[in-house]
């Protein structure tokens, strides 16, 4: 492995406990809301937080070590460029902080500027650079260090919407041009960075990894809320029956269980917002198999479809959860917050997954509570 750790660290009341594995020209990236420590733990494999716990870079432990010494490159959301340098003094930095002569250091500093192309920048100041443009400096800056592990924290975040598809068709020729002494971990918010960067995923919560798995995999069946929400998804939580969910309500949604998914353990249903169909109260509609009356809480513009997202009080299955429209039915159906509506889903439209030990324990709690 490029990359093995098993860390723990504790600032004030919020702790990480954490393990990792990353193979050599592989790809991790790191989901979870914020608070949940991915911030925490780039700066714990970075050197910049003291961490318990072992940490090994291609073969070599460094979690006794300086953060130069570790043979890792870190790109935060900002590129934090020395701001009295010009563009090739900056990305020079660190191959002469290494040893390099200068003219060696230079001549490095040359070469990862022409791959990111922006070779043409060198003599300017980062005052005189674009934020795409500053940001493919520190990402030449990082890699000419020649760092085993690359840290990419929210790398795309501050970019505008013309430079961030720049910068992550670059970030993906740097990450999957097949070099096995390089492996990155990858912290984001974006379902597209993971998808289009990195092969594994992570999911945190309160410090604790809850989903992990090739990337597609999560996404296309999200375990928590947040990943549900960051792949588009509806999440239900409930307990898995034969024939689909219950909830802690009571209520029945029926759906298709997974191969892995144990009856009368927690389970979560997922099922995207595209498969709901939603009908004035009382209007006949056929006969699906699941329907529920539901109480309008938000109607949003949401791309080419309009976003309907259901309240939470009384709804069963159907509280909380999103059901989209093209804006011409909206408008025939005369939709607006605190209509009544019933919404339908088919249950093949539904699968019924394991819930992870977050869920779990919350799913157990509630029926625990029940009369």
């Amino acid at each position: 492995m490029m990359l093995q750790a098993d860390i723990q660290v504790n600032r004030g009341e919020f702790e990480l406990a954490i393990d990792l594995d990353v193979p050599p020209g592989g790809v991790l990236a790191v989901l979870g809301p914020n608070g949940s420590g991915k911030s925490s733990l780039l700066d714990c494999l970075s050197g910049l937080l003291a961490a318990r716990g072992t940490i090994s870079i291609a073969g070599r432990a460094v979690h006794a070590l300086p953060p130069h010494q570790r043979g890792v490159g870190l790109l935060r959301q900002t590129p934090l460029l020395f701001p009295h340098m010009n563009v090739l003094q900056n990305v020079a930095f660190g191959p002469a902080s290494q040893g390099q002569s200068k003219e060696r250091a230079r001549e490095i500093a040359s070469g990862w500027l022409a791959d990111v192309g922006v070779a043409e920048l060198a003599e300017r100041k980062p005052a005189q650079l674009s934020g795409g443009q500053a940001q493919r400096v520190a990402l030449a800056r990082a890699l000419a260090t020649r760092p085993r592990l690359l840290l990419l924290d929210e790398p795309l975040a501050a970019l505008d919407v013309h430079a961030a598809p720049a910068m992550r068709a670059l970030l993906g020729r740097v990450l999957r041009q097949g070099d096995e002494r390089l492996a990155g971990v990858l912290v984001t918010h974006d379902p597209l960075d993971a998808i289009a960067l990195a092969d594994q995923v992570v999911v945190l919560a309160n410090g604790r990894v809850v989903e992990r798995g090739p990337t597609r995999e999560v996404l296309a069946a999200p375990r928590t809320q947040f990943t549900a929400r960051i792949a588009d998804l509806n999440l239900v939580a409930g307990h898995a029956v034969a024939d689909g969910l219950r909830t802690a309500d009571g209520s029945l949604l029926q759906g298709i269980l997974a191969p892995d998914a144990v009856r009368g353990e927690a389970a979560v249903a997922v099922f995207a917002p595209s498969v709901i169909a939603v009908y004035p109260v009382g209007a006949g509609h056929g006969s699906p198999r699941n329907t529920a009356v539901a109480t309008l809480a938000s109607v949003e513009s949401h791309g080419p479809v309009t976003r309907l997202r259901t309240g939470t009080p009384g709804a069963g299955w159907a509280a909380g959860i999103a059901a989209d429209l093209t804006p011409a039915a909206v408008a025939e159906l005369g939709l607006e917050p605190g209509s009544e509506i019933e919404v339908s889903v088919k249950a093949t439209a539904v699968e019924v997954h394991p819930a992870t030990p977050v869920i779990a324990r919350g799913a157990q709690a509630t029926r625990s509570d029940r009369p």
